[in-house]
């Protein structure tokens, strides 16, 4: 039996997240129904590195799988890429070793949060980007951002349906950037709550709308207090970028 890590890219506007849900088409159902079709019949038990909303997007998702197929890793990728639909890309499959597991080996994540940031919506980012009308001063939020860095309990920034039992997480770097009207959120850390990315977005736009004190990130923190903390911001300008893993795991 082999264990295989695919990466996959998946635009997630038509899909009700990643997990498997009953009565919702998500991407791993869509993906395991093309590999249902390669491998003759055999519906692989995937796991991936994350779950994400509906609506949320994946420059880079990592499932790990097993399979008894002895198609190589390049037949494996190129099929199930001609297989799926045009919003989710097969871009990487490698065998790797029997205790690998896309989730539990992953070291840490980048996730990116993309604001269009002008008083009318472009065409080309709707459903991929957050509309947001008021002006955005990048450079005050990116300041602000440095208090989300280090190892914290983030309970103040995790949703109401969140199953996670431990709330500390270590956020390495974070930062607030523009590129014409597109202003761009990135974070990297060990690990996220649930929401936590979107909830941290909501609460900077709430600082820039002056309903938040930017001095009150830390006290935020500190008080485990969702009700403290800004809106839950919406999914679609939500994307997993990055998802890391030691090397000898690779």
């Amino acid at each position: 039996m082999r264990n295989l890590l695919l990466t996959i890219s998946y635009k997630g506007t038509n899909y009700h997240g990643f997990q498997v849900q009953k009565n919702a088409v998500t991407v791993a159902e869509t993906l395991q129904d093309a590999m249902q079709v390669l491998f003759q019949g055999e519906r692989p038990d995937i796991k991936g590195c994350s779950r994400t909303d509906s609506g949320v997007h994946a420059n880079m998702f990592c499932v790990s799988f097993r399979t008894e197929s002895e198609y190589t890793c390049d037949h494996i990728r190129r099929s199930l890429d001609a297989l799926l639909p045009d919003d989710i890309a097969a871009v990487d499959c490698e065998e790797v070793s029997e205790d690998f597991h896309a989730r539990y080996s992953c070291k840490g994540k980048r996730y990116v949060y993309k604001i269009w940031n002008a008083p009318y919506m472009s065409p080309f980012w709707q459903g991929l980007a957050l509309h947001y009308p008021k002006p955005i001063d990048e450079n005050f939020l990116d300041a602000v951002c440095t208090d989300f860095i280090g190892t914290h309990d983030f309970s103040a920034f995790c949703g109401s349906n969140g199953d996670q039992e431990d709330f500390t997480r270590t956020i390495f770097d974070c930062q607030m950037e523009r590129e014409g009207e597109l202003v761009t959120f990135s974070v990297t850390g060990d690990g996220f709550l649930y929401n936590m990315v979107r909830i941290m977005v909501g609460t900077l736009l709430e600082v820039n709308e002056g309903k938040i004190d930017p001095e009150e990130i830390l006290d935020i923190i500190e008080s485990k207090d969702r009700t403290r903390a800004g809106r839950t911001a919406k999914p679609e300008g939500l994307y997993l970028d990055y998802v890391l893993y030691d090397e000898e795991d690779d």
